[in-house]
């Protein structure tokens, strides 16, 4: 393996959850003949975050809020310099760690969102699908790109860290592809 390979970190506990949350990630690297690897975060090594230039932290269904139980697993990513999109329970790991605050609030189904700036690929009003209960407020360290009073994008100010609380597998394959076209 060498570091054109993209890291995608399952954190689902159900097995079953792989296939509607992971899945559709490898698919669309798959058809884009990108080379990639999975592997759950309870397995990920120091040796894997070397390997690899790029890291997607996906989702996983409602219910599945194991991985908030370890949180202090994913303290790498304050100290790693590769690139990293989060996706919904992504997403929520990523403010966690920067000292964000998760919040409760059900959505599911298709909203719109709105990106004040251009972001990997989305600008101005998008419809998307979100499916969660959980939010996370942001620290000043990340620049708000969608969502008012739910952050929907927000990206590092100073690093290549992404995050969507909503599921681009699902409606915006492009921002995944956008996400590991960036140089």
């Amino acid at each position: 393996m060498n570091k054109k390979e993209i890291l995608i970190i399952d954190i689902c506990k159900e097995k079953l959850h792989y296939f509607e949350f992971v899945k559709p990630i490898e698919d669309i690297l798959r058809k884009e003949k990108k080379r990639y690897f999975v592997k759950h975060y309870r397995d990920l090594t120091t040796k894997d975050l070397e390997k690899t230039e790029k890291i997607i932290i996906c989702g996983t269904s409602l219910r599945d809020n194991e991985f908030l139980k370890d949180v202090e697993r994913f303290k790498w990513i304050k100290k790693t310099d590769k690139k990293i999109l989060g996706i919904c329970g992504g997403m929520q790991i990523i403010g966690l760690v920067y000292g964000g605050k998760l919040k409760r609030k059900t959505e599911i189904g298709f909203f719109k969102e709105n990106f004040k700036k251009k972001f990997l690929g989305l600008f101005g009003d998008e419809e998307v699908y979100h499916l969660h209960n959980n939010y996370v407020s942001f620290s000043r360290e990340f620049e708000i790109f969608a969502g008012n009073k739910i952050v929907g994008a927000v990206k590092h100010k100073k690093r290549e860290i992404y995050a969507v609380l909503f599921h681009p597998e699902v409606r915006q394959k492009d921002l995944i592809k956008n996400f590991y076209l960036m140089i």
